[in-house]
Formats: C-alpha cells, sequence, structure tokens
C-alpha cells in the first residue's frame, strides 16, 4: 500500500471539490494564456526552466501563479521531474527536508515522489527526512494542482526548505538540475502585513534583486527568501535569464489596503546563442559609450 501524503489545506487555500478545482486552474490558465498572447510571450520555443511563484489562497494569488504556470504549455508534454521547494511554516528544519511519503495527494489525484531523484541527494548533508514538516505545509501542497493541470505526466521531488545556506540550497538544486524533462518552483509569497504602498515599494525592490540575479533577499521581503536566495546563485552560475510575468497583492482582491501580502510570478529561461549575442553587443555598446 503506497504511503501517501494526503491533501491538508484542500478547503482552505484552494476547493475540496474536483470540478470547482479543476475550473478555477482552467479559467485562469485560459486567461493567462490571452495576457501572454497579447504581450507576445507565447510560442513554440522552451519553457521556462525555473518559477517563482506565490503559494497564498487561490482567490488572492491564484491568477498570478497562472500567469507563469500557463507558459509550461510548449513542453507540457516533456516536462517528466518537477523539483518543488518552499519554505516550512509550522515545523523548523535543518536544511531541507523530504517527505516521507511516496505520494502526495491532492483532489485531481496522485503525484508520485520521483524515488530516483531522492536517490540522486543521498549523501548531502544539508537533505533530511521529515515527515511532520510536510504534514501541514501548504507552500508545496498549493503548487500541485497547477502543475497536475499544465503537465501530462511527471514526477514530483518536493523539499521542505528551512535553515540552509543559499549555497546548500544551489547545491541541491544545481544536482538536480538535468534538462528540458526538469522543472524548477520556488514557491514564496513577498513582503507581508505592510500597506498597500509601503508593500509596493518592498516588493518592487525585491523584484530587482531578483530579476538582476543579486541575492541576498531576507525573510522580511519574501518567505521564501531561503529557497529564492539558492536559485539565485544556481541561475547566475547557469545562465538563466529572469523575468517578471505578473504582480499583485492581496489588497487588489479583498480592497483593504491597510495590511496586505504581496504576490509575484517570475520565470527563468535558459540562455540561447541569440542570447549571448545581444549580451556581448550591448557589452560592446557599453564599452564605446564609455569611450
Amino acid at each position: 500500500m503506497p504511503n501517501t501524503r494526503p491533501a491538508a489545506v484542500a478547503g482552505l487555500f484552494y476547493p475540496a471539490d474536483t470540478v470547482t478545482l479543476a475550473r478555477s486552474i482552467a479559467q485562469w490558465l485560459e486567461q493567462a494564456a490571452r495576457t501572454a498572447a497579447a504581450a507576445s510571450q507565447t510560442g513554440t520555443g522552451a519553457a521556462p526552466k525555473a518559477l517563482i511563484v506565490p503559494h497564498a489562497g487561490y482567490v488572492y494569488s491564484g491568477a498570478t501563479a497562472a500567469q507563469a504556470y500557463a507558459l509550461l504549455a510548449p513542453q507540457r508534454h516533456k516536462i517528466r521531474r518537477v523539483l518543488l521547494l518552499g519554505p516550512v511554516h509550522r515545523v523548523p528544519v535543518r536544511g531541507l527536508a523530504l517527505p516521507d511519503a511516496d505520494a502526495f495527494e491532492t483532489p485531481l489525484g496522485r503525484v508520485e515522489i520521483d524515488a530516483e531523484a531522492v536517490a540522486e541527494l543521498q549523501g548531502l548533508p544539508q537533505v533530511t527526512r521529515s515527515r511532520a514538516a510536510h504534514a501541514q505545509e501548504h507552500s508545496l501542497e498549493v503548487q500541485l494542482p497547477f502543475l497536475q493541470t499544465v503537465l501530462t505526466d511527471f514526477k514530483l521531488l518536493p523539499l521542505a526548505v528551512g535553515d540552509a545556506s543559499p549555497a546548500e540550497v544551489a547545491e541541491v538544486i544545481e544536482r538536480l538540475w538535468g534538462g528540458p524533462e526538469t522543472l524548477i518552483v520556488i514557491s514564496s509569497d513577498l513582503s507581508h502585513f505592510l500597506d498597500h504602498d509601503r508593500a509596493q515599494a518592498t516588493d518592487d525592490a525585491t523584484l530587482r534583486q531578483i530579476l538582476t540575479l543579486e541575492g541576498g533577499i531576507s525573510h522580511h521581503q519574501a518567505c521564501g527568501a531561503t529557497p529564492i536566495n539558492g536559485l539565485l546563485l544556481a541561475a547566475r552560475g547557469q545562465g538563466l535569464r529572469p523575468r517578471l510575468v505578473a504582480q499583485c497583492n492581496s489588497g487588489d482582491s479583498t480592497g483593504d489596503h491597510r495590511r496586505v501580502v504581496g504576490y509575484a510570478s517570475v520565470v527563468f529561461n535558459e540562455s540561447t546563442p541569440a542570447d549571448a549575442r545581444v549580451d556581448a553587443s550591448a557589452a560592446a555598446q557599453e564599452a564605446l559609450d564609455v569611450q
């Protein structure tokens, strides 16, 4: 009998009814596809290598997350492994914790844990196992219905991230980097409980750090700062190019701008030879400008 981690926040963070959940996600993805088409962001090219997406209740951040997930469509049949990292909210963890389970379950069905990926992490001292860390953790679970909808057949490697350095997180990401069959998803919200104007300024500053691969993001800026900083470190080494695709805060949904939570979706694509030529041209022009 498979050891399955059951859905813990269905009915709280997202609909527990299968039909309602599927309909909601489909509507957000359809809207996201229209938005991307209007911005000329669709095509048959490679899907993003990595995403940063929010993990609040769907009523607050579902549409924002969908803007990133919709961009996976070109490679939905090719992505077979998802490395999913999110911060712990309830149980402290040293390092990065694997679940003590063979599968995760949502109202849309079961997602099998990637046993081969688990084996590849053996020997890394920062990787542990913790049933407790995963039991009620929402940051990972809320991403699964989106993944189950946009991908056709994939296995999951979920890691609950606690007290770890960027280098420790980056080491895990790089070990499982793979090729186009592997997607990296970082689950994080942005600022918490600031008024709208302060939240907007704080989140804009955080996103500038992310988009320049700067790192050094604090937990006041993003609850998932630890996995984000690890991704940014790996992204610098791997030549990823980040792009902001959506941003909002909870006040946009509730109308209450006194204490809001910020959300954004960022996608990271691998550089192409054309990108390298553009970068070289920009560097040459900059050198001429200096002269």
